[in-house]
């Protein structure tokens, strides 16, 4: 079994360059909201654990649906950066939010 990619911010950033075309403004955004609350100190572990396993499945080339299929692409990455969010909601704060979403305005305006 292959060992998941690292979520180190140069292979984020590296994943949102190649996306931001076609995975759209939502999946960018949920991204970079995981992204800010996992770096966050006051982020429980167990919640980075989370995070990690969906920025993991974002970044990785072992997908249920190919990023590079027209429309569905990046679907099944966004269902579980939602199902992580959903999962870790209350963890979650209006600044990590913001900061995805100014992030979010400048990769895609």
């Amino acid at each position: 079994m292959s060992k998941p990619p690292a979520i180190t911010k140069e292979a984020f950033r590296d994943k949102l360059k190649r996306a931001y075309k076609s995975a759209g403004r939502e999946t960018i955004e949920k991204a970079l909201l995981l992204y800010y609350t996992m770096r966050d100190p006051k982020t429980p572990t167990w919640c980075k654990g989370v995070i990690t396993g969906a920025l993991a499945y974002f970044i990785s080339f072992i997908d249920g649906i190919p990023d590079l299929t027209p429309v569905l692409g990046y679907t099944d990455d966004l269902g579980v950066m939602i199902a992580a969010i959903s999962a870790l909601a209350g963890h979650i704060t209006d600044e990590n939010k913001q900061k995805a979403a100014d992030k979010a305005e400048q990769i895609i305006p």
